[in-house]
């Protein structure tokens, strides 16, 4: 009876040996490779391609899981992703569009999904005059936000790829609602409006911070702060506060009608 069942458990042995010395090398072989792409893109960024630099860390992100190579790829391919998006580099992600009689920054806004702040700052302009025959670069992506209240991060998507993580608060007790929802309105140094009172823009006791973007589900949004310790914890009353830097970058992306999906 024993001989019986030592038997299948040599055979189990036996067999998670053979798989381990299957994998090891394969696993080994990856983080080489992995390697390999962190050193391309290096390269890349080296000689000016940064579209082609972003794409080899996202390669390296994506397919080479190894914490080595993430901790490398991940913040190069999100710092490059921004800088391009800010720049005037034209990439997959983007057109270069002829400015036409008539045109202004809000119908060229309104005919790409984008948001004029975002036409002006990856044109460089500091203004919004435009002139007939001026090339502009464009978004033509569709941005969303994921807002992850286990770690308290939101993710802003480029179409389907995660483009930069920003770290927020979210509700007390878990109480952000989850859910996809659509961004309704924007505000710039927003009014609070509390019990009995309306809390200027600019006033330490203003928690709302400098921007507001209210979603589809009445009372919340995505807001800036004065209180930056709060982030990266579960302690609003159930919006998603940012750092004002942050929620103000994040503001000049995303036009109203921009999804936003609350997982728990």
């Amino acid at each position: 009876m024993k001989l019986k069942v030592i038997l299948p458990s040599i055979v189990i042995v036996v067999v998670i040996i053979a798989v381990l010395a299957a994998v090891l090398p394969k696993m080994q072989f990856g983080s080489k490779e992995g390697e390999a792409l962190i050193s391309q893109a290096a390269l890349f960024e080296k000689q000016g391609k940064l579209a082609e630099a972003r794409d080899a860390y996202k390669k390296a992100y994506e397919t080479y899981p190894e914490v080595s190579i993430v901790k490398i790829a991940k913040p190069r391919m999100e710092e490059l992703g921004m800088n391009i998006l800010f720049s005037p580099l034209v990439d997959s992600y983007s057109k270069e569009y002829i400015v036409q009689a008539g045109d202004s920054l809000a119908k060229i806004a309104k005919v790409f999904g984008t948001t004029i702040e975002l036409i002006k700052r990856s044109n460089n302009l500091a203004g919004d005059n435009i002139r007939q025959g001026q090339k502009l670069k464009v978004a033509t992506a569709k941005f969303s936000v994921v807002v992850d209240k286990s770690q308290n991060i939101l993710l802003l998507k480029q179409n389907d790829d995660v483009i930069k993580t920003y770290k927020v608060a979210t509700g007390a007790n878990n109480c952000t609602p989850v859910g996809t929802f659509k961004i309704t309105t924007k505000l710039v140094d927003p009014v609070w409006y509390k019990t009995g009172a309306a809390v200027p823009p600019g006033s330490p006791e203003n928690i709302l911070g400098t921007r507001w973007m209210g979603i589809s589900k009445e009372g919340y949004g995505i807001h800036g702060t004065t209180d930056p310790s709060s982030l990266g914890k579960q302690a609003t009353a159930g919006c998603v506060r940012m750092l004002n830097s942050d929620v103000e970058e994040l503001y000049s992306i995303l036009p109203e009608g921009s999804e936003v999906t609350i997982v728990d």
